[in-house]
């Protein structure tokens, strides 16, 4: 261990220095030598963006076996200044895939001082589609009541803009419900007063379809609904001639809701209710009454009875000519 005894406060730096400089001339010394290897090279697709559309991710590098001097590799695994191999897609491709061997042409043009031996990736995937541009009309869905069972929509919803215009690719533009329903969030309580309510445009697919606006305001006119009944006396209609009928109960209850400020000028002398006796349940003598006439602006009829008993009092015999 004598030799390695520090004879001067420098010694371990000059060593160090030494060990330096030696491992600089040998990395030198191997950059300049060639190697074969196997690495990654980065592609681009090059197609038009105004007519295509690619609806999964690209591929973005394949596996390549290349020669070259260890410079040359270096700078290619730091992709320092590194030329992406450029794969032209010029028109909607028929098939959805490249085969390695395809890409060597591309390959060989950006190899800048490498040698391509053979291509390690046997198969490149993508899917391109049609880019499109369509306007949609928006409508505002009815499977949910916007109002509680004591107040009515008034007049026509609406829906400012009144339509949307999708981009993206038209396999999944002509999937989108034309025209397109709008639907309010789940959080929203049933209207109680007029409002407008903003509905957030949901289609799916935001990466690849873009719409030109992000929500739609929704113009509602709510008025409030007045509970209101009155009897009416039901008509016997299509009874056989000389017969005498009588139903029980004699009158009928017809519940019914209308605007509250129309309730005052309502006539309520419009209801007409019938009991047609072609229509006789024959097994139990009842006939379901039928609501003919009614007021305007009436709505929501409710009728008690659902069935009025049918009782055959006497049969009147007619007269005989003399």
């Amino acid at each position: 261990m004598r030799p390695f005894q520090p004879r001067t406060k420098h010694y371990w730096r000059v060593v160090v220095l030494c060990f330096v400089a030696a491992s600089t001339f040998w990395l030198l010394n191997a950059l300049n030598k060639s190697y074969s290897t196997q690495t990654t090279y980065p592609l681009r697709f090059v197609y038009d963006q105004r007519a295509l559309i690619p609806i999964r991710p690209l591929p973005e590098e394949v596996a390549i076996n290349v020669t070259g001097k260890g410079w040359k590799l270096l700078r290619k695994t730091l992709r320092l200044e590194v030329q992406p191999a450029e794969i032209y897609i010029r028109n909607l491709p028929r098939n959805n895939y490249l085969l390695g061997s395809a890409l060597r042409p591309a390959l060989v043009n950006s190899l800048d001082g490498l040698e391509l031996n053979f291509v390690v990736t046997d198969t490149i995937f993508f899917h391109f589609d049609e880019k499109v541009t369509e306007r949609f009309p928006l409508r505002l869905a009815t499977s949910r009541p916007l109002t509680d069972n004591q107040h009515v929509v008034l007049g026509p919803v609406r829906i400012s803009p009144d339509s949307v215009t999708f981009t993206g690719p038209a396999s999944l533009i002509d999937s989108l419900p034309n025209p397109f329903v709008l639907h309010l969030p789940e959080q929203q309580e049933p209207l109680t007063e007029t409002a407008e309510i903003s509905v957030p445009i949901e289609y799916g697919d935001e990466s690849l379809i873009q719409a030109n606006v992000q929500e739609a305001q929704i113009a509602v006119t709510v008025k409030s609904l007045a509970q209101d009944e009155r009897q009416v006396p039901p008509d016997l209609i299509n009874v056989p001639e000389g017969v005498r009928l009588a139903i029980r109960p004699p009158l009928t209850m017809v519940r019914y809701q209308v605007l509250q400020d129309s309730l005052p000028l309502l006539d309520q002398r419009g209801f007409k209710v019938v009991l047609d006796y072609s229509k006789l349940h024959a097994q139990d003598s009842t006939i379901v009454p039928e609501l003919v006439q009614k007021p305007r602006g009436v709505r929501n009829i409710v009728m008690w009875p659902d069935r009025f008993k049918v009782v055959r009092q006497q049969q009147v015999q007619p007269q005989q000519p003399q």
